[in-house]
């Protein structure tokens, strides 16, 4: 079992910054990738980026290409959206995702933490 927990969200102006964290606890030595998704009233959730454990290799959704930036401190078991130049759309909760090592898939989830951008 992974236990996350999502903090950092908030309302903010169109063009602000704000860093999302995400710690985790219980197996975390399990952990192979960590993902920061979004889901906006009335879409689906939507993949926004993710990391590695090891290695620390990133990824990231076209839409916040540029302007996000995904980071881990092992030490800590936290991951960090790092998001600048925030825009409207936005707009969602954030939830971040863990894939263990032995799922094909992402297999915990936290409760989100909602980030609302007005413009």
């Amino acid at each position: 079992q992974v236990l996350l927990v999502e903090s950092g969200g908030g309302l903010v102006q169109a063009g602000a910054s704000l860093r999302l964290s995400c710690a985790a606890s219980g197996r975390t030595d399990s952990t192979y990738l960590t993902g920061w998704f979004r889901q906006a009233p009335g879409k689906e959730r939507e993949f926004v980026a993710s990391i590695t454990r090891r290695g620390g290799a990133t990824g990231y959704a076209d839409s916040v290409k540029g302007r996000f930036t995904i980071s881990r401190d092992n030490a800590k078991n936290t991951v960090y959206l790092q998001m600048s130049s925030l825009k409207p759309e936005d707009a969602a909760v954030y939830f971040c995702a863990v894939r263990t090592l032995q799922s094909l898939q992402y297999n915990f989830w936290g409760q989100g933490t909602q980030v609302t951008v007005s413009s």
